[in-house]
């Protein structure tokens, strides 16, 4: 593998998002894998999660692969990475792959301080039908909370 010298300067937001994408790769689910990174105010890691079933909690192919069934154990990535997180994190950033946060991640994301979020722009362009809803009261939420969504172009 060579790298470009774009590859090894790439600034921090993008650097994070892909980081959060390598993260997503650990989830089991079989239709969309998502990561989350928590960052400290100095851009160290403070906490990171992905989608899947509560600890404990089996994970075997026939309930991945049931919908109505997944829906109902699955904790989004955004909460495993709050959940996990061993620390308060007020004024912290979340990085996130592939999309922004739904509403109910959003709720969680305000009550645990985070003040940024950095998601790949493709959200809402790409995942706009189904997530609209989801996306209008998060907005909503963030703009009373004085939270900052940021969607970062990718290619």
């Amino acid at each position: 593998m060579t790298l470009d010298a774009d590859d090894i300067y790439v600034d921090w937001d993008l650097w994070l998002i892909r980081l959060a994408r390598f993260i997503s790769t650990r989830s089991k689910d079989p239709s969309t894998k998502v990561g989350a990174v928590i960052v400290r105010p100095d851009k160290t890691i403070a906490s990171t999660g992905y989608n899947g079933f509560p600890r404990g909690v089996v994970d075997d192919q026939a309930r991945l692969d049931n919908r109505e069934i997944k829906y109902k154990l699955v904790v989004h990535a955004e909460m495993n990475a709050i959940l996990t997180a061993r620390e308060p994190l007020h004024g912290y950033s979340l990085y996130l792959w592939p999309f922004a946060p739904c509403d109910r991640c959003a709720a969680a994301i305000i009550q645990s301080g985070i003040k940024r979020i950095y998601a790949p722009d493709s959200t809402r362009r790409d995942h706009s039908e189904r997530w609209a809803e989801a996306h209008k009261w998060a907005d909503l939420m963030y703009a009373e909370a004085g939270v900052d969504l940021k969607l970062i172009g990718w290619s």
